[in-house]
């Protein structure tokens, strides 16, 4: 009986634990995703995780989020079938790791007013290692790659993971 709620418990936390540690950022802060705002200033320093989310707030109809990739993002053009997020209050969630490219397509506020985000997404702490160490990806002109803390924070993250175990192991013998 008592493996069986061990077991239970174990399972739940597999479970949960990612979600529970996955963090919502919010694209410029209190700014929100607006114009004339240095986004790779905002990015710097933060460490991007899969399973993290990118909230896009924005009052609706001003602006508008669309995914690009690198060249789209140094040209400020989308795909002709790409569909943008309009919603004002719009979640990405960042599934996969590598470069994320975010413009605006609302008139020329890419070109001239600086809106616009690229971001390094890392693997999840309980995901397989990268091919290759964070310090040899690719770069792009525009935006910080990742940064050296990532194995720092990774190795924080498995930790509160152990810990969240152990406490929940401790409760059960108690």
């Amino acid at each position: 009986m008592a493996s069986s709620n061990l077991y239970s418990i174990l399972v739940i936390l597999a479970i949960f634990a990612p979600s529970i540690l996955a963090t919502d950022y919010v694209v410029g802060d209190d700014k929100g995703w607006t114009i004339n705002f240095d986004y790779q200033a905002w990015a710097q320093g933060k460490l991007f995780y899969v399973g993290d989310n990118l909230v896009f707030n924005y009052p609706k109809g001003a602006h508008s989020v669309l995914k690009v990739n690198g060249t789209g993002f140094q040209q400020c053009a989308a795909p002709l079938d790409s569909v943008p997020l309009t919603s004002g209050k719009d979640v990405i969630n960042l599934a996969t790791p590598g470069r994320k490219w975010y413009i605006c397509g609302v008139g020329q506020h890419c070109e001239l007013r600086n809106q616009k985000l690229v971001i390094t997404v890392l693997p999840s702490s309980s995901s397989s290692a990268p091919s290759s160490s964070p310090s040899s990806w690719p770069s792009a002109t525009a935006g910080p790659g990742p940064s050296t803390s990532a194995a720092t924070t990774v190795g924080t993250r498995f930790a509160l993971i152990m810990l969240l175990t152990f406490g929940f192991l401790w409760m059960l013998m108690a």
